[in-house]
Order: C-alpha cells, then structure tokens, then sequence
C-alpha cells in the first residue's frame, strides 16, 4: 500500500541494460506524486532494429506526469546520459540543470541538429546544493571519463537518497577534481536511506587504475614509437585528451586534430580551463607538411564507426590522413559490446598497411571509468545505506552488485528494471507499482515506437526478401494477362533451373483459378488467395517465408 511519504524511484531505462539512462524520483500522494527527473539518455541501434537511428526511453509515462516534474538533473555529459534530450524535451519543457561542462556540448549537439530547439540549462556547479520542487539535490564531486560527473544527494521529508550516476575513484583523474570521498562519508554521517548505484563493473574484482596511470603510459608508448602515432579514443574524455597532449610535448611532437566531434569537445574543454598551458592543436591540413616523427594524430572513430575518422584512415579514404608501415596506431579506449566486428574491421584494415596496433591488452593505455568491487565497497563503507538499488548494467551486473551489496551487509536490496516503482523507504523497501517503459527509436525524421515505423517489416525483408504480385482481373474475376511481379532479396531460381518468377506466377495463376467462379467477384479473396499461393510456393522452394503483397486491379 503506497504512502504520501513514500520516496519512490522509477527508472524508465539503464536497468537491465548498459545505455539509455532515464530515471525518476517520486514523492507525495500515488496519484499526486512530484517527479525529479534525472538523465535523459539515448543508445544505439543493433541489427535488430535495422534502419533506425537512435533509441530513447518510451516516455510516455513522463508526458503524463510533465505537469509534476519539477526538474530535470543531468548527473554528465554521456551520450548515456544526456544524448536525448534535444530529441525528448520539447515534449517535456521541464526546467534542466547541469554543469557548465555538459551544459557545452548540449547547446553544441543542438546546434549540430538542423531544426533542434535551444534548450535552457540551469547551469549548476560541483558542490552546489539546490532546491528543486520538494527535492534538495546536491551536486557531488565524482570522477569518471568525463569532466564535472555528480553524484546526486537527493534529500526529501523520506529521507535522503544517493544517486550516484557512473563514477570510479580516482584521485588523479587528469583534469577536474578527484572524487570528494571527504564529503561522501559526512553524507554516510548524516544518513543515507538508500544507494541507487552504477553496477557497469560489479563483476570484476579490485580497483580501477587511474587516468594518471594511463598518462604516464602514454608518454612511454609514444617515445618508442619510430614514426607517426595516431590515438583514437572517445571525444568525451578530456582527461585522455590531455594526456595524449601532454604526452606528444614530451616527445617534441605536435598534435593533429581529426574529427569533428572532437574538435567540439576540445574547443568547450578549452574555454572552461581544462586544457590551459598545453601546446595549440593543429587542425588536419597541418598533417602534410609536419614531420613523419613529430606527429600525434588525435582521431574520433574508437568504436569502427564506419564515417568518423579512423575508420576513414584505415580503409585510405581519409582526404587529408594517411598511415604508412611503421606508423602506430593506439586504441586507447574499450570497445562497447556490439561494437567488436566494427572494431576489428578497421583493426584489419590498418594490419594491412604494417601498421602496428597498441590496445589496452598491450599496455595500460586505457582505464574504465566505472568502479570495480573494490571501489564499490569503499562507497558502501563510506555512505552506510539502508537500501540499495543496482542500476546501470545489464542483468549479471546487476546480480552481482546485488549479491556484493547483501555481503556488505546491506539488508534491503531491490532488484528491479525498467518500469518498476520501487519503494525507497527503509523498512518497508521493495517494488510497489509498474509504469510504462519501453522505447522509442529515431527512424530518419520519425520520432515513434518501433513497430510503427516499420522495423518489423524491414527485420523480416533483411531475413527472407519481399515479393509483390500485381494482378489485373475482369468484371467476372478473370486474368486478363500473366501476372506482373517484383522480387526483392529472393533466389532466381529454383533447385532445376526454373525462374522464380515462373514458379511463383504458376502458383498465383492456379490458385485464382481454382475459385469457384461465383466467389471470384470478390477482389479481396482473389488477393489472399494469389498472396497465399505465391508465399507457399516460396516457401516449398527456399524454405523462407518472404513478406507477400498482392495488389489486384479490375477492369
């Protein structure tokens, strides 16, 4: 039975899966609840949703409730975690706060988006402490692969709630602050009812290397590199591109610029101060005329996206880039699950130039930005919950997290997904309701689910082609020609030889055919029937099942 003083958490996405963070904080009456929105996230699409651009949160469950939501809290600058928000807040118009850093590269991304609506960012600072509606939401310094990463200490009349967002412990994180573990355990003085908790590295055991480990690493990767280094790693990660930076001046090398996204992020890190008492960057025209053994190409394309830069470098398309035998190249990054076959293509691609790969099984030039078990358990001393929730992860993290949080001797633990509301009041916490979740995709122009924009068909057109009959009949319902047919994805022929065309148009004619001459007035049984006949025969040559349309006309 729910209470006006339950402080209830509802995430629309992240639970269950890594990406597309969106979650909600309730509290007061069930049906009088004040909501605080925090992350508005986006992930991208697999080959199961093919054509589709990018994938939100269902949200209409917030369009219900946009009267009730007194704010919208962006805890960084992931795509993760604030990529939908040009796409999601005009049907929103909630008040936004961020730092100034992911305040940057949203009005950036928006004026990237041709049509996107400016969205007003309250710009809040690491340390402020703010009311919004019925929540006090305080902005605690974490670190993570990004600058300016909050945890949020959410405090209500319930009680006072850790939102942590993705962070790690790293207390030389290469620009910006370490992460306020003095701060953190005054909060665990103070009373902390529940822990909502990123779970990405709940499986792994120990303590995550720091950015400062990774830039020392940098530096010895480049000295023995004889020719040309190029580094691709995510654009977000200005620590990383600091490093690089720093790591090329100590080599008496120059960095190159080659990427647009890239070129974004150094430009806003610049004017915040992240990047102050470095060399300038040179942009991609200066590549020609720098020496082979001077330069440090800083490239976009982590992931084997197939348009960014060093996708483009390693299949020679690049206008302005070339790499030649000798040449290194460095992941310095990891590679997103999904993402592997792109990866390895480029990977492929620049083996057969001789160009030498440096990935982090060679060398520590990456770190993940999230918290091993040895990380979460400093947390968890720190702050003392009653409660915890597992988020951000897919299921075996959030059932290890689960498992690890009981270890430490957390007695309530909520093990839920997207769409759960879960009751976060210790004592009586557990899942109390269910609101609607699911996704939304950005199909070109389209912004709808899935299912309306026409992915079904095009998941079955990938599988087993399509076919489309066209038939032209009589006042009597008779074939006035042959039929007229498109194949689209099928075989030409079948085990003997025979067109496809000839087997399918057999199919159709004996089919139509067979209808007494009585039914055969009716236009839409002559359809089913020649669409019937055609799949069948179809299926008894190639054992698929092609999507079918028969279109008849009468004259």
């Amino acid at each position: 039975m729910a209470s006006a003083k339950d402080l209830v958490f509802l995430p629309l996405g992240g639970v269950g899966e890594i990406g597309m963070n969106m979650a909600l904080y309730g509290i007061g009456p069930e049906h009088d609840r004040s909501w605080l929105m925090v992350d508005c996230g986006v992930s991208f699409a697999g080959p199961e949703l093919p054509g589709i651009d990018l994938v939100f949160p269902d949200i209409k469950f917030l369009e219900e409730e946009a009267d009730r939501i007194a704010g919208m809290v962006i805890t960084h600058a992931h795509e993760d975690h604030y990529g939908g928000i040009i796409h999601l807040w005009p049907y929103l118009k909630v008040p936004v706060y961020a730092t100034a850093f992911t305040a940057g590269l949203l009005e950036t991304k928006a004026d990237s988006e041709p049509g996107a609506e400016k969205v007003p960012v309250t710009v809040v600072k690491q340390g402020d402490r703010i009311d919004i509606g019925p929540f006090n939401v305080e902005f605690v310094t974490m670190t993570h692969s990004i600058p300016e990463p909050c945890a949020l200490a959410i405090r209500t009349e319930a009680g006072l709630v850790v939102h942590t967002g993705d962070w790690k412990i790293d207390m030389t994180p290469g620009v910006g602050k370490p992460i306020d573990l003095d701060r953190l355990a005054e909060l665990g003085r103070e009373g902390v009812m529940a822990l909502i908790c990123d779970s990405t590295n709940a499986i792994r055991d120990g303590v995550s290397p720091s950015e400062g480990d990774v830039a020392v690493e940098l530096k010895k990767v480049i000295k023995n590199a004889p020719h040309r280094v190029a580094i691709t790693t995510f654009a977000s990660n200005v620590a990383r591109i600091r490093a690089i930076a720093e790591a090329a001046e100590a080599n008496d090398r120059d960095v190159v610029v080659v990427g647009r996204s890239m070129r974004r992020v150094i430009d806003i890190a610049g004017e915040l101060g992240y990047l102050d008492g470095l060399k300038p960057f040179h942009d991609e025209e200066a590549y020609g005329y720098l020496p082979r053994d001077k330069t440090v190409l800083l490239c976009t394309g982590s992931q084997g996206e197939e348009r960014a830069a060093m996708a483009r470098i390693a299949s020679g398309d690049h206008r302005n880039i070339a790499l030649s035998q000798g040449d290194t190249v460095i992941f310095s990054s990891r590679t997103i699950p999904g993402n592997e076959k792109a990866v390895g293509a480029v990977q492929n691609n620049l083996s057969k130039s001789d160009v030498t790969i440096v990935t982090d099984r060679d060398a520590l030039v990456h770190v993940s930005g999230h918290p091993r078990r040895g990380e979460l358990e400093q947390l968890y001393k720190l702050l003392s919950p009653k409660v915890a929730v597992p988020v951000h992860g897919e299921p075996l993290h959030l059932a290890a997290h689960a498992r690890f949080a009981r270890s430490l001797g957390v007695r309530e633990v909520i093990r839920g997904k997207n769409g759960d509301i879960m009751r976060l009041n210790a004592g009586s916490a557990g899942i109390i309701d269910e609101a609607p979740s699911g996704i939304l995709v950005k199909d070109g122009l389209i912004l709808d689910d899935p299912e309306v924009t026409g992915v079904k068909e095009r998941r079955k057109l990938s599988y087993a082609g399509a076919l489309v009959v066209s038939l032209v009949i009589n006042k009597a319902g008779e074939l006035l020609d042959d039929p007229e047919m498109a194949l689209m994805g099928l075989p030409d022929t079948d085990d003997e030889g025979e067109p496809m065309e000839n087997v399918i148009s057999k199919a159709v004619i004996g089919a139509v055919t067979s209808i007494p001459k009585a039914r055969r007035k009716d236009k839409d049984l002559i359809g089913e029937a020649a669409r019937r006949a055609a799949r069948a025969a179809v299926v008894e040559v190639w054992g698929k099942k092609t999507l079918c349309q028969v279109l008849v006309t009468r004259i």
